[in-house]
């Protein structure tokens, strides 16, 4: 829970518009409790049974992540993980990088698919 103050206190701060915060499942009521009373926008994903994610920041980036649907991080596009990353606050650089090498997974298991 320390971590998710945190990343409340930087986002208040001006330092992020958008955070990904992974937590235990059993934690939930309490952050968005924390979430509500700050008045932050916030979105959750189950990733198991035991664990969520929490997208929390500026409105507009928060309905973003909503937009792209509730999937696993994994599942997203390479367009979808770029735009995603980008408003992490991630290096411009790698997620360019991280963006090519996908695009080009993706060419090669259509290909595999198409054979």
């Amino acid at each position: 829970m320390k971590v998710l103050i945190h990343h409340i206190y930087e986002y208040q701060k001006g330092l992020r518009q958008l955070v990904l915060h992974t937590m235990s499942a059993e934690e939930r009521e309490l952050a968005e409790q924390k979430m509500k009373v700050q008045g932050i926008s916030y979105y959750i994903q189950e990733v198991t049974e035991r664990k969520i994610n929490v997208f929390m920041g500026a409105k507009e980036c928060v309905e973003v992540v909503k937009q792209i649907g509730n999937k696993r991080l994994c599942d997203y596009s390479p367009e979808e993980d770029f735009i995603l990353g980008s408003m992490l606050g991630y290096d411009k650089r790698q997620q360019c990088e991280r963006y090519l090498k996908k695009k080009k997974e993706q060419r090669i298991n259509q290909l595999r698919i198409i054979a």
